[in-house]
This record gives structure tokens, C-alpha cells and sequence, in this order.
């Protein structure tokens, strides 16, 4: 991982709610509100936008935990704002605290923590996993 990120960087992914984003399931919609998924979702690929200035060619992210806490709905049409933070650098392993907000209110928090490896090691471990099902 190139150096220079710290704890404190952030990135944000803005998105407006659209139908494709409510709670469903099996093309069921439950409610017609942002989804936990999407959440999910959207904290991850703030996350990620953290590290991609820092990964070498030969290295990727991976996800390795997600912790969320969806605390407000939020109707079609709302644009919903997700920041990242980076909160703890160690090794490979970054983690950043995340917080979506729409236009009135915080609406989830979390952490989301990603392992920097070699692709080829993610290769590897993939061809393994593919040997054993």
C-alpha cells in the first residue's frame, strides 16, 4: 500500500433513493424506504473510495467486516449522504467509522474494515475455496 493515508482522511458517496434501493426481498418490496442493503452498500463504497488512491497495481481491498446500526428511514427521492472516516491503520487493515445522513437526520452509523492483499493471494484463496464446493 503506497503510503500517506491516515487516520482522519474520509470520502463520501452521495445517492438519491430510487425504487430499485427499497427493503425487498425475492422482488418483494417491504417498505418502501432506503434499504439496510443499500446502506450497506453505500458505507462500503465510501470505504473503498478511502483506499483506492493507496493500493499498488498489485493489491486490491477486500471487505472484512461490516457494522451497522440503521437507525431512521428514509423515503424515495431523498438524497442520502455517507462519509467515511478512517478511524484505526494497521498493517493492511484499514477501518473507518461511517455515518449516512439524509436531509433531516442521521439515519445509520458503523464501521466497515477492509484487508489490503496481493491480488494474487486473493487468487489463491478464491481457486482454493472453488477446489473444496
Amino acid at each position: 500500500m503506497k503510503p500517506a493515508m491516515k487516520v482522519g482522511d474520509t470520502a463520501v458517496v452521495e445517492t438519491v433513493v430510487t425504487p430499485d434501493m427499497f427493503a425487498q426481498f425475492e422482488g418483494n418490496i417491504v417498505h418502501r424506504a432506503y434499504s439496510t442493503v443499500s446502506m450497506v452498500y453505500h458505507m462500503e463504497w465510501a470505504s473503498r473510495k478511502i483506499i483506492l488512491p493507496y493500493l499498488e497495481e498489485h493489491e486490491e481491498g477486500m471487505g472484512a467486516a461490516v457494522f451497522v446500526k440503521h437507525i431512521a428511514p428514509t423515503a424515495e427521492g431523498s438524497t442520502v449522504t455517507v462519509t467515511a472516516t478512517v478511524t484505526e491503520l494497521r498493517d493492511n487493515v484499514v477501518v473507518t467509522k461511517v455515518e449516512a445522513k439524509n436531509e433531516v437526520q442521521v439515519i445509520g452509523i458503523g464501521e466497515v474494515k477492509q484487508v489490503i492483499l496481493p491480488k494474487q493471494k486473493i487468487d489463491q484463496m478464491l481457486q482454493k475455496q472453488q477446489l473444496h464446493s
